[in-house]
């Protein structure tokens, strides 16, 4: 069978290695890929954020199976469109994607259902901002309604520092439209947990969980970023805990959103703060999540084109995953700068020498290649992920494959998975 995937970052290139290893995949397709994810399917070119661009392209490759993983086409409604013309594809409606392309929706929807979740404000002026204000205590999460590319979530700590960050953001300086109306939270303390679900607009199935590192520097210092590394083990949370996030949000999503109409097909990506209060939700994602895909892949080892067709076709069922108990780890190489200003087009070296520690794969996010060399093209470099019998050798070989990779003004954090040594 022919399958397209779109996007171009590190979950991209993860879920295009996966896709490869299935005998039922004779062609292989990316839009518009990367560097590295041209070493392993044949990259397009489309425009990831114009329906008619990835129309076009699928009426020339008609692909049988096709897999979006960034957030904005799906807002756009690409399902809808692919739905139309007859061509499976896999993902939320433009309707369901709302849970996570409008932060006030998805808050609202959560109380519908009562789904557990932060104290909450939806503010479309600084009046109503400060109307709110009265209601918390500090610290605060504000955050843009809109999509923000992971930089739409901002920490406070006092009161005066909402109304600054309320103010940049409603004013469409920092973030355009995504800012047009913030949601002031309570800031919940605890572990942070990312539960990946597989989904058919009846029924829900869980991915094993990962734990992301969203600030760019060591001990969760500096600003957020899109992911500066995962990891996955069986010991995140535990079956019952599992079972209970299947019975108390998941599922809850799924039947919630097929009663109002908007039926839930692809992956629920279901962001976690476990509380001394118990698992409350901080977002949901409608798809995949990067770096999270980049480890939960390692550890896969059944077919995932079967998941994915299962999703597509509402047959979901407990057996369309088999995972490995092997802990796996990414860490992420990011471009000087990053999250903020950053330069392209930096050689990047060492990566044959990365490639041969055992147990490592390294993901392409933000790549080129010209003439034989890889350059830098993006903030996220690249995830190297490894995958090992125990959590400290996957994280040692990850670390050991990462040190020999070097480019101009690279970062990266050098903690990543030290909380799960601290809880054992």
């Amino acid at each position: 069978m022919k399958v397209l995937v779109i996007g171009s970052g590190g979950r991209e290139h993860a879920l295009v290695w996966k896709l490869r290893q299935s005998p039922r995949v004779t062609q292989l397709y990316c839009t518009p890929g990367n560097g590295g994810i041209a070493d392993e399917a044949t990259c397009l070119a489309a425009d990831v954020k114009n329906i008619d661009s990835l129309l076009a392209l699928a009426n020339q490759i008609r692909p049988d199976l096709t897999v979006v993983g960034p957030e904005v086409p799906l807002q756009l409604g690409v399902v809808d469109e692919f739905t139309k013309r007859g061509w499976r594809i896999f993902g939320p409606t433009k309707a369901a994607a709302q849970l996570e392309s409008s932060k006030s929706f998805a808050k609202e929807f959560m109380q519908r259902h009562r789904i557990p979740t932060a104290h909450y404000a939806i503010c479309n002026s600084m009046d109503e901002v400060e109307h709110s204000l009265a209601h918390f205590h500090a610290p605060l999460v504000v955050k843009a309604d809109g999509l923000a590319a992971g930089k739409g979530v901002v920490i406070c700590q006092a009161k005066d520092e909402v109304m600054s960050v309320c103010s940049e953001m409603l004013s469409g300086k920092t973030l355009g439209e995504a800012g047009a109306r913030v949601v002031l939270e309570e800031c919940l303390q605890g572990e942070e947990v990312s539960l990946l679900v597989l989904c058919d607009g009846e029924r829900v199935v869980p991915m094993v969980a990962a734990q992301d590192h969203k600030r760019v520097g060591d001990g969760d210092t500096g600003p957020n970023t899109g992911g500066m590394g995962a990891y996955s083990t069986s010991t995140i949370i535990d079956e019952q805990m599992t079972q209970w996030l299947m019975h108390h949000v998941a599922q809850p999503v799924v039947t919630g959103m097929k009663a109002e109409g908007a039926e839930f097909k692809g992956i629920l990506y279901c962001g976690l703060m476990m509380t001394a209060r118990g698992p409350m939700v901080l977002e949901f994602n409608c798809r995949f999540g990067d770096p999270e895909t980049q480890p939960l892949m390692m550890r896969l080892d059944s077919d995932l084109v079967d998941a994915l067709e299962a999703s597509v076709e509402g047959r979901v069922s407990s057996g369309n995953f088999r995972w490995s108990p092997d802990p796996s780890v990414c860490i992420v190489i990011a471009s000087g700068g990053y999250p903020g200003t950053y330069e392209a087009g930096k050689k990047i070296i060492g990566l044959e020498e990365a490639a041969k520690v055992e147990g490592v794969k390294v993901f392409h996010a933000g790549t080129s290649k010209h003439d034989g060399a890889y350059l830098t093209a993006g903030g996220r470099v690249l995830g190297v992920t490894a995958r090992a019998k125990d959590l400290q050798s996957a994280v040692d070989r990850a670390y050991e494959a990462t040190a020999k990779i070097g480019f101009e003004g690279s970062h990266y954090r050098k903690d990543i998975a030290a909380r799960a040594f601290k809880k054992s």
